[in-house]
């Protein structure tokens, strides 16, 4: 039986994150599982910052955005040397299986962990760019969502009130997850992701196409990894002549309190783990498939590339008339 486990909380925040904390503490601790948490991410794992975290230290966060264990990025740990380093801290502290909330990046880190050191490795998906195989939905995700989509609802205001056209920018330098359910949900006109190329032309005859519809206004949304959004501006405003606006949403999307959807999903996941640890040695990365909570292969996650579901983006083009 299992009787001290770590966790940390990797790459970028995602709202959510002190949801899964706090699911983690609160069902580990009344099975008699010391919970050690380390600050900054792997750079504090290296640099062995401790929190011990109990019932009290995790209480009134569940609504918090942020991390209250921080996270921060870590170069050293992708050397062999940082990966010993971390991996005799925690044997040091004698944790027998290390949580680690944070997306494929992070994953990667553990994995590699797990093979150095054999401590059992258990990640609990939380980004906001929803980019990790094996789940539908990641923690954080939802709630970036319903930011992006507040924000666009106001500028819609503005769009309607001079006839603009308004790109707006949004999160996702490699994967259009995000850029794909904004876009859907908020009703723009053209939703441009990495994972499709479209060139001006197309997207100034959609907005053409649209005006001559006696549709006064356009949004245009566009994850940041589709190219420069304000280049996009440009030619929109040169090749059709309507007034044309950017607002790039930036790091607005990842603050905030979790929506109820995104601290469901963390209480869930963060359960969910604590359950695997003390069952098995097995390590993987929870998730969630057809609303039923999965646990799936470590390797397996980093290795595979969860598709983007082009229906939705057929849907919102055809409901963008």
């Amino acid at each position: 039986m299992k009787s001290k486990i770590g966790v940390v909380t990797s790459g970028g925040d995602a709202p959510g994150m002190n949801a899964a904390i706090r699911a983690i503490v609160r069902r580990a601790v009344p099975k008699n599982l010391e919970v050690l948490g380390f600050k900054r991410g792997y750079a504090g794992l290296l640099n062995n910052e401790v929190m011990p975290l109990g019932l009290r230290t995790v209480g009134g966060i569940i609504h918090l955005g942020g991390t209250i264990l921080r996270t921060e990025r870590c170069p050293e740990f992708a050397t062999e040397e940082g990966i010993e380093k971390a991996s005799e801290i925690l044997k040091n502290h004698r944790i027998e299986a290390l949580l680690v909330i944070g997306g494929d990046g992070s994953f990667k880190g553990a994995l590699e962990l797990h093979r150095v050191s054999g401590i059992q490795v258990i990640g609990i998906p939380a980004t906001i760019d929803n980019d990790v195989a094996g789940t539908d939905t990641t923690i954080g995700f939802d709630t970036a969502v319903n930011t992006a989509v507040q924000a666009i609802d106001r500028i819609r205001d503005t769009a309607m009130s001079h006839g603009r056209v308004f790109v707006i920018e949004v999160m996702g330098r490699k994967r259009g997850f995000l850029a794909l359910e904004v876009g859907l949900t908020a009703g723009a006109e053209v939703i441009l992701v990495p994972e499709i190329e479209r060139d001006i032309d197309s997207i100034c005859q959609t907005l053409i196409r649209s005006r001559k519809k006696e549709k006064e206004y356009s949004i245009v949304v566009v994850a940041e990894g589709f190219g420069d959004s304000a280049k996009i501006r440009d030619m929109i405003n040169k090749r059709t002549g309507f007034e044309t606006r950017l607002t790039i949403l930036g790091h607005i999307q990842r603050g905030g309190s979790p929506t109820a959807r995104s601290r469901l999903i963390a209480s869930l996941f963060g359960s969910y783990a604590v359950d695997k640890v003390l069952e098995s040695d097995e390590s993987g990365v929870v998730g969630l498939q057809d609303e039923k909570i999965v646990f799936n292969d470590l390797e397996q996650v980093i290795k595979e590339e969860k598709p983007l579901n082009t229906e939705l983006l057929r849907l919102a083009e055809e409901l963008a008339i």
